[in-house]
C-alpha cells in the first residue's frame, strides 16, 4: 500500500536490509515496531517491501520525529536484536522530501 502523506515538505527514512536465515521472533517484532511507530508523534506513514532485498520507508512530520523515534526503549530493543541476529548488512538513509506527486 502506498502511504497517503502530507503536502512536502516533510522527511523519509529509508531503511534497506538483507536478512539473516535466522527468522525465530522477526514477524513479531515487525509487526509490533509498526504498530508502535504508527503512535509516534510526527508518524505520517510506512511502505514496505521484501524480495531478497528489505526496503522499508517510513514518513515523519520532522528530524525531531525521527530522532525520538530512533531513541524510543522498544526500538532500541529491536535494533539490538537486528544486529545480532537478523540482518546480516542494513543501510540507513534520511532524506527530506521537497516534492511529490501522484497519480490516482
Amino acid at each position: 500500500m502506498i502511504a497517503n502523506t502530507p503536502k512536502p515538505p516533510y522527511y523519509a527514512v529509508i531503511f534497506s536490509s538483507l536478512r539473516t536465515e535466522k527468522d525465530e521472533g522477526y514477524e513479531e517484532m515487525a509487526e509490533l515496531m509498526m504498530n508502535l511507530a504508527a503512535q509516534q508523534s510526527g508518524f505520517l506513514g510506512v511502505e514496505s517491501v521484501r524480495d531478497g532485498l528489505g526496503i522499508t520507508i517510513s514518513y515523519w512530520q520532522d528530524l525531531r520525529a525521527i530522532q525520538q523515534w530512533k531513541q524510543n526503549s522498544e526500538h532500541q530493543i529491536a535494533q539490538r536484536k537486528g544486529r545480532a541476529d537478523w540482518y546480516k548488512q542494513y543501510k540507513v538513509r534520511i532524506a527530506k522530501i521537497e516534492r511529490d506527486y501522484e497519480f490516482l
